[in-house]
């Protein structure tokens, strides 16, 4: 069961900063290097000897921000927009809620 841990623990330290910058492409003289926020958690179990029942598990999200795009103009970052509309939405509506709150308990 050591030996799963370890080979798991290998691969993830060794994708590192490819994993959030991706691979520079050019296109018609424009440099666009992607980046995205990526998350690992790996589990493992076991017991003392080698007959007992373990287990390992793992997963991994990668969340695309946008691009940094590098052309005459100079080098720039642009966003995902789609992305940035999943991560504001809840925030301006919990900012709602506890704006709301604020009011309410400022009336009294």
């Amino acid at each position: 069961m050591t030996n799963i841990s370890l080979k798991l623990a290998e691969t993830v330290s060794g994708s590192g900063i490819k994993s959030v910058y991706g691979e520079p492409v050019v296109i018609d003289g424009t440099t666009i290097v992607p980046v995205a926020a990526v998350q690992f958690g790996f589990g493992a179990g076991g017991a003392g000897d080698e007959d007992a029942p373990g287990g390992a598990g793992g997963g991994g999200v990668a969340i695309p921000f946008g691009a940094y795009v590098s052309d005459e103009l100079g080098v720039r970052f642009r966003p995902n927009l789609i992305t940035l509309l999943a991560v504001g939405i809840p925030f301006v509506w919990v900012a709602g809620h506890a704006w709301a709150r604020v009011i309410r308990a400022l009336k009294k």
